[in-house]
């Protein structure tokens, strides 16, 4: 590291913690209460003495079998100690504290590169920030540069785009408990509002006759993860419109299939319901026309004219075209890329695709302007719902999720936070919020627009961010699909 980059790392907000300084010898030592993150499973102990000795004097007089850390030392008389099992430094500093010989006993604080905010929920990993390792879709370099995005927010006073209303539109979400399903464990926090199954039930006189839209499938779930997963609770896995309000609609059942009717009539009730953002990860087999689908044409117009944003997934088929609803004018089109930057190779495209968003999976053979490695084995995208469809109250973080219904989620989720940010006013318009996100957007492929990646791969951080473009630049008498081609 740089002295220039060490110069620049500050310590993060996160979650209230209450850190223990006792010092054997000092009455007057106290617990403060602070917001400072640290390494969950670490203690840096201040002691007159060797570290033998100290490892021993912890394991004889108290019941914590503590090691020694891998990391360096710090200073001289001080030992960073690996603790044991579920036991946190604040629980460990009180008591090893009061161990004769100790100095001290703090946790082992985190830095992170100045003005940015990231979050302390492990992942898999089991440890502070672990959530990085896990999802390279929401950071900067081939992802939707999410921290940026968060620190700009938190500084507009919107944190996760506090407020906004999102309608997901699917399989359902695992939001609460009831019979025999559970509330997804990283959804505690997270905020919800007018639930409604219109799988099961239907709308009569306004009213939903069954709120309980609870996930059968694991899509919809993981879905409204992405969107709006419980963030920086040191636990799972983070969200991107981490504060926002979701509302579940469940419009495909447990196969994951859904008429046309019952879709649109989904759509209709979120707009009626204060949906400001609507996501549709959700597409029409390839060959249907809109004339075919004239009731989902309607519910999006109905959206697009009473101010609602639509989101929808290109499609999975490796076309040439767009699946519906996402083909329609109404809907910003939102294809796949991988961590390479590449389009992904399930990815449909089209001259009417709006931009890109992390989908995962493997690079398609090449694409005029990008660096594509295919065959590579490349990750997926990660978010907490249940392995098992047959299994709704159990839950992880499995792989094998990859797909444009992975990369919709990231631009609902921006066009939320662009509305919160405040950047296009207190009400802009879905046309204005694709205007940003496209002006905003890092430009992939030869060309923008272009078929392959739309105005390109959208970036949260530029988004939200005061200033900059609010209209993307127009091809200069080309259409997308002149100016880049794809070879499959």
């Amino acid at each position: 590291m740089t002295v220039a980059a060490a110069a620049a790392l500050v310590i993060s907000v996160a979650a209230t913690i209450y850190t223990t300084e006792l010092t054997r010898g000092y009455p007057n030592a106290t617990v403060t209460k602070t917001t400072l993150p640290y390494e969950p499973h670490e203690l840096i102990v201040g002691y007159r003495g060797t570290a033998t000795n100290l490892v021993n004097e912890v394991d004889t007089k108290t019941r914590l079998h503590v090691t020694l850390s891998s990391h360096p030392e710090t200073t001289p008389h001080e030992q960073l100690l690996r603790l044991p099992g579920q036991t946190t430094p604040i629980q460990a500093a009180k008591v090893i504290a009061k161990l004769r010989g100790v100095i001290s006993a703090i946790p082992d604080y985190i830095a992170h590169i100045a003005g940015q905010f990231f979050p302390d929920d492990p992942g898999r990993a089991g440890k502070l920030h672990g959530w990085e390792n896990l999802q390279w879709n929401f950071l900067g370099a081939a992802g939707v540069n999410a921290p940026p995005a968060w620190s700009n927010l938190q500084s507009d006073h919107r944190p996760g785009a506090k407020g906004v209303v999102i309608a997901v539109v699917d399989t359902g979400i695992a939001f609460r408990n009831w019979k025999n399903f559970k509330q997804s464990p990283d959804f505690r926090g997270t905020k919800f509002t007018d639930p409604c199954d219109l799988v099961v039930g239907s709308i009569k006189k306004g009213a939903c006759t069954d709120p309980y839209a609870l996930d059968r499938e694991g899509h919809g779930t993981f879905v409204a993860g992405t969107i709006a997963e419980a963030t920086n609770n040191n636990f799972g896995v983070t969200g991107l419109a981490y504060e926002s309000t979701v509302m579940p609609v469940r419009v495909l059942d447990a196969e994951g299939n859904g008429d046309s009717s019952t879709i649109a009539a989904g759509i209709r009730y979120a707009v009626v319901h204060g949906a400001q953002v609507i996501n549709l990860s959700i597409e029409f087999s390839p060959g249907t026309t809109a004339g075919q689908i004239p009731d989902v044409v309607a519910a999006i117009t109905y959206a697009h004219n009473h101010g609602v944003t639509v989101v929808g997934a290109a499609g999975n088929d490796e076309g040439s075209s767009l699946d519906y609803p996402a083909a329609l004018p109404d809907v910003i089109s939102v294809g796949a890329t991988t961590r390479d930057r590449c389009l992904a190779l399930y990815s449909d495209i089209g001259k009417t695709l709006d931009l890109v968003a992390p989908g995962g999976g493997n690079d398609v053979d090449s694409v005029t302007g990008s660096r594509c490695f295919p065959n590579r084995n490349l990750p997926d995208i990660y978010q907490m719902t249940f392995p098992d469809a047959s299994h709704p109250s159990s839950f992880g973080l499995p792989s094998g999720w990859f797909g444009t219904s992975m990369a919709a989620p990231n631009v609902t989720a921006a066009a939320a936070m662009v509305i919160a940010s405040g950047v296009l006013g207190k009400h802009p318009t879905p046309t204005q919020i694709l205007d940003r996100l496209e002006a905003t957007a890092h430009p992939l492929g030869y060309g923008q627009p272009n078929n392959a990646y739309g105005y390109g791969l959208v970036n949260l951080g530029a988004a939200t961010k005061k200033g900059g473009r609010l209209v993307p630049t127009k091809p200069y008498g080309l259409k997308g699909a002149d100016v880049a081609t794809v070879v499959r």
